[in-house]
């Protein structure tokens, strides 16, 4: 059978949701006649009458129906690929598809996006995950952007750009306490407990080295990888936490928690993972600019007299 002629599918599909030929050709802006000239040709190309025809109405054959059920298929995906180049859905509002490393600050999440947030024609997919499963859904085209705190190899295998979106001190922070002494860093983690990011962070890594140079081996009383629940072991664990003050802003600003000590030897730094594409999408180009990802204000201890 010869290809399939989408011009004529187009104009059976619209005979088909208004049930008239007159109503067709206007909504088309053909004449009747031409579009009974392309209904015919399209039943010839697929070998079964589309419409009963009587009593001057149209009615959708069992041929017809299936023919219909593709149709609304292939012109509802054609129209989302449109969408999907011009980066909008199908209502009209521009999309963005972002993931997020599962272990990232929300705090940090939704300052990056807060650009995005109150505008009205914008609509934003956020999904978390693993940095690997985020890179596949990136690579598939499920995503636009995967937002992380580590660089991503980039090679010929992985064509990956990470832009640096944002940076951020790392403190030790503990439960504010009246009447508590000046901490002195690195030497009263020779006694004092802490909780610290799990083993693969960059961060857990920077400040091992320096208390292996410094000869301190401290008590950790535990390791968390989820950055939600690091925040919630500094309110409530004894002892100190080591984090950036963006995960804990909220604490530090009604002081729950106090800044003990910021570590200037440590930053953390936070990424957005992009692909080599033809079609970026639009929306990302004023997310991508590196801004403080902390709190505008830091409750910091004052030094005891």
């Amino acid at each position: 059978m010869a290809a399939l002629n989408y011009h004529h599918l187009r104009y059976f599909w619209a005979i088909a949701h208004e049930r008239s030929l007159t109503r067709a050709a206007q909504r088309l802006h053909v004449s009747q006649s031409a579009l009974s000239v392309q209904l015919r040709q399209i039943e010839e190309r697929l070998g079964h009458a589309l419409f009963e025809r009587g009593n001057r109405r149209l009615t959708l054959t069992e041929a017809g129906r299936i023919a219909l059920d593709y149709a609304d298929t292939i012109f509802r995906t054609g129209d989302e690929l449109v969408s999907t180049l011009k980066g909008t859905a199908a209502s009209g509002r521009a999309v963005l598809r972002v993931g997020a490393v599962a272990t990232l600050s929300r705090n940090f999440q939704l300052e990056w996006l807060r650009p995005l947030l109150s505008r009205e024609d914008v609509e934003v997919v956020l999904r978390s995950g693993s940095l690997r499963e985020l890179l596949s859904q990136l690579s598939a085209h499920t995503l636009d952007v995967v937002l992380s705190n580590s660089v991503v190899p980039r090679d010929a295998g992985t064509p990956w750009h990470s832009h640096r979106v944002g940076e951020q001190p790392v403190s030790l922070v503990g439960r504010a306490v009246r009447g508590a002494r000046r901490f002195k860093f690195p030497e009263d983690l020779r006694s004092l407990p802490v909780v610290l990011p799990g083993a693969q962070s960059s961060v857990r890594a920077a400040f091992d080295l320096l208390l292996d140079q410094a000869g301190i081996r401290p008590v950790v009383l535990a390791e968390v990888d989820d950055m939600a629940m690091l925040r919630l072991m500094a309110r409530e664990c004894p002892g100190l936490t080591l984090v950036p003050p963006v995960v804990v802003q909220d604490e530090l600003r009604e002081k729950i928690l106090v800044e003990r000590a910021r570590i200037p030897e440590i930053r953390e730094s936070f990424y957005a993972i992009t692909p080599s594409r033809r079609f970026p999408n639009p929306l990302l180009r004023s997310l991508m600019v590196a801004r403080p990802a902390g709190p505008k204000s830091a409750s910091r201890e004052a030094p005891r007299s």
